[in-house]
């Protein structure tokens, strides 16, 4: 199990590039973690939905509630104009952290 400050500091930058694929649900997302990292991040509502709702509080994210094929009522989330802005400028954080530790560590870039 990863480091909560690890999975804290990730957690925009995960939710992000999930929704820059495409709009998603909370239980679909918190399975695409779960599946991406090989079951080595398990994240929990309690997790996910504060970071959507700040999310959208900052306007990166807009939601809607819709029927499922189901039927069942669900509330996808979708980034906006403004979240792919923020989810570059993320992604270009990252970058100099890997790049700093691939370094450190002797890892050489394939």
């Amino acid at each position: 199990m990863l480091n909560k400050d690890l999975v804290a500091a990730s957690s925009t930058s995960i939710v992000l590039s999930i929704l820059a694929k495409g709009e998603s649900y909370g239980y679909d997302i918190i399975q695409q973690i779960r599946d991406l990292s090989d079951e080595q991040m398990i994240w929990s509502d309690g997790m996910l939905y504060p970071l959507l709702h700040r999310l959208e509080n900052k306007g990166l994210i807009v939601s809607e509630w819709r029927r499922s094929e189901s039927g069942r009522r669900r509330k996808y989330y979708r980034i906006n104009d403004e979240g792919h802005t923020a989810l570059q400028q993320e992604k270009a954080q990252w970058q100099i952290v890997n790049s700093t530790l691939h370094k450190l560590w002797g890892v050489s870039h394939a």
